[in-house]
């Protein structure tokens, strides 16, 4: 058996002329909770082709008219192109990423180059109707990205102000960086430590650039508060410092007295509110998607398809399989907006493609995951137009049964994803648990003789970085529903994504729960993620739009999935020199 050669990287990509971070703050909300405040966050759209999509959120604030967010918005700034942008907030008062159900506050409508022109821009919030969203106004302040340095810190903090009449106090910390014209500017926000006096945050990073700009001088207020359901938050004290200072914390924990200027005024014998306890620093680098895909991590784009009963009898109009006069239907049109965009990233363009949920022939048993081609030596297919050749082929062979099961096609990338992971640029050795588990193995290496089929393992060579995505297409519930959260968790550890696109018009809660932006998915036993891979898309809300902007909503967390993983293995990109 011959391996082959490695894959070369060569894409051409748009040079844009910065990349830009934009920070949003607001100011005079409207309230839409009875007995509290509006919990906002701001949801950053671009129109294209006469439609908005998302590009990116902040968190969500809870209990504010007045929030401050400290994530970032992230855009890349071409001079010749106009940027439409929207900024949306929304009182937020769920946990599912849809905003359907959450109250309006207001939006600004700008271009990008309005912003980078401006570098901080007030203005008032309007509602859908043009008419001013009470007082509400927005402010949005654009920042050159560079430096691609990051600060990794661990904080504690001992004997803080007890702030609760029954309790301690929730304190969690604020970082602030001094602007040029004087003023603080937020750049991290921790969590709230419940309860506690001497709490310890967890582990975080913060972009050299969010907090001083890049100048290791430039003065940082960390500001330590006791959290209030009611958003009136009591302040504790603060503590100031630069990077060069926090340096000390690489070699011996950092103490800096976290003081209230207002006790320390009043109280004679006043020493302090508490200390605040860098307890490790580090500056890395922190690459971007774009430097991966540069510096040669490959793509592997895998296509899953829902073949069963529920999806209808594919002769009869009404089946979401029926092919049109033009001869498409929404699992085309889906496959094509996806498909169009990640075969860029894909070198050599031959791309796995799988059915499930159907009975094929000859003997037309039931499989939960088959060639669309039917070919199980050889399951490629030649770009985006052979997928689609090929599901035209099969759509006129098998026959629709069920039930959904998307736990084995999920499992079977995973145990590739796996292999490359464990030892990136080396030969590995790969257990085959069935003669199915082959249908991806020449992602690798050459096609395998009958012979080899029937061994228990085969021999890989993986490329410096694999990065594998796995698109699913379905039409509704899903049946073994524990199984696919198990599988989900597992692969959350591996380099790979998971893209599931609805189509038809069923109710797919499901669907969202796999989607890990409420918080992190957790298998059966209560085990966590460890991050977010799954991004979950109902088709039906892209009817009418491009299938730019389809491909763009369903493929919008790809880039920070894969960096994420990279990220958490601190591994650089291949061709780029570590920091």
């Amino acid at each position: 058996m011959r391996l082959p050669a490695a894959k070369i990287q060569n894409h051409k990509m748009a040079q844009c002329v910065m990349k830009v971070e934009l920070s949003v703050s607001c100011q005079g909300l409207l309230n839409k909770d009875v007995g509290s405040k509006s919990d906002p966050l701001c949801v950053m759209l671009e129109e294209s082709g006469g439609s908005w999509h998302e590009l990116e959120r902040t968190e969500r604030i809870m209990n504010s008219l007045d929030p401050d967010f400290s994530q970032r918005l992230h855009m890349d700034y071409y001079f010749e192109q106009v940027q439409k942008l929207r900024f949306g907030i929304y009182d937020v008062d769920n946990k599912t990423y849809s905003l359907d159900d959450d109250d309006f506050l207001g939006q600004f409508d700008c271009t990008l180059g309005q912003i980078v022109s401006s570098k901080k821009l007030k203005k008032p919030l309007l509602l859908k109707n043009g008419k001013p969203a009470g007082k509400g106004q927005i402010t949005i302040v654009a920042e050159e990205k560079k430096d691609n340095r990051i600060l990794k810190l661990n904080v504690a903090a001992r004997n803080l102000d007890k702030k609760d009449l029954f309790g301690k106090s929730d304190p969690f910390l604020e970082f602030y960086r001094c602007s040029s014209d004087g003023s603080w500017q937020l750049a991290h926000r921790t969590e709230v430590v419940k309860n506690n006096l001497n709490p310890t945050w967890r582990p975080f990073s913060v972009p050299m650039q969010a907090l001083c700009q890049g100048d290791l001088e430039k003065e940082i207020k960390i500001v330590c508060t006791d959290y209030d359901n009611d958003g009136s938050h009591d302040f504790i004290g603060e503590s100031r410092v630069n990077v060069l200072r926090l340096q000390q914390a690489e070699t011996s924990p950092l103490e800096l007295e976290c003081v209230n200027a207002e006790k320390k005024r009043k109280k004679k014998h006043y020493k302090n509110s508490g200390v605040i306890i860098v307890k490790s620093f580090k500056i890395d680098v922190e690459y971007s998607f774009l430097d991966y895909i540069m510096g040669g991590t490959q793509m592997n784009f895998t296509v899953g398809i829902d073949f069963t009963i529920s999806n209808g009898d594919p002769r009869s109009p009404d089946s979401l399989h029926y092919l049109n006069p033009g001869g498409s239907n929404e699992y085309l049109s889906a496959l094509w907006s996806v498909g169009s965009v990640i075969q860029d990233y894909d070198t050599d363009k031959l791309f796995p493609a799988f059915g499930f949920g159907a009975l094929i022939p000859p003997k037309f048993e039931i499989s939960h995951e088959f060639p669309l081609n039917f070919n199980f030596s050889n399951p490629y297919c030649n770009g985006v137009q052979e997928i689609v050749n090929a599901y035209h082929s099969c759509l006129q062979q098998l026959r629709l049964y069920g039930p959904t099961y998307f736990s084995p096609i999920i499992n079977h990338v995973a145990q590739f994803a796996a292999a490359a992971a464990k030892l990136p640029g080396a030969t590995v050795m790969v257990t085959l648990l069935s003669t199915q588990s082959y249908l991806i193995i020449d992602h690798f290496c050459e096609l395998f003789s009958s012979d080899e089929l029937n061994c228990m393992t085969t021999v890989l060579l993986f490329s410096p970085q694999q990065y594998f995505v796995l698109l699913i297409l379905t039409d509704g519930v899903i049946t073994d529903m524990d199984e696919t959260r198990l599988a989900i968790v597992n692969a959350s550890r591996l380099p790979m994504s998971i893209i599931i696109v609805g189509v038809g018009g069923a109710d797919f809660d499901g669907m969202e729960i796999l989607d890990g932006d409420g918080g992190l998915l957790k298998a059966p036993s209560g085990v966590a993620a460890s991050r977010d891979i799954v991004q979950f898309v109902p088709f039906r809300n892209f009817i009418n739009a491009s299938k730019e902007v389809l491909a763009r909503s369903v493929l919008a967390e790809v880039p920070l999935q894969l960096t994420s993983y990279y990220h958490m293995h601190n591994l650089p990109p291949p061709n780029l020199p570590q920091p």
